[in-house]
């Protein structure tokens, strides 16, 4: 069980860094900090997700 956290950390570390590093990518103009944090839970959102991935892969 505790495998499972480390590697849920270890995965929304992650995604905080990729979307941290191509935020200039997206839409977005401000609210970098509280975006990164929140993908999880943003990533529901259609708009956000397109972002993200975006932030992510350059596209």
């Amino acid at each position: 069980m505790e495998i499972v956290g480390v590697i849920a950390l270890i995965g929304y570390g992650i995604g905080i860094w990729k979307f941290w590093t191509g935020f200039r990518r997206t839409n977005f103009s401000s609210g970098r900090f509280r975006l990164a944090l929140l993908w999880p839970i943003l990533i529901f959102n259609k708009s956000y997700r397109q972002n993200f991935n975006r932030a992510l892969t350059g596209r």
